[in-house]
């Protein structure tokens, strides 16, 4: 999971999950309890799937 995605591809990652922000990579307090915790249940997903998924060079896991 990552912010800067540019800086995970640099690197050689092979599983890239973007997040939200710098400050709240995983969340968005200013959604308010309920959707912020619809935001980090979906990002959780993806990086299961991403993790899940077998990849062949750097891929980026986006929302679907």
């Amino acid at each position: 999971m990552a912010t800067i995605t540019t800086i995970s591809e640099s690197v050689g990652a092979n599983r890239i999950v973007p997040t939200i922000a710098i400050p709240y990579p995983v969340g968005n307090p200013e959604l308010g309890a309920k959707e912020d915790s619809h935001v980090r249940d979906e990002l959780v997903e993806r990086a299961i799937r991403a993790l899940s998924t077998e990849v062949a060079s750097p891929t980026i896991f986006k929302q679907q």
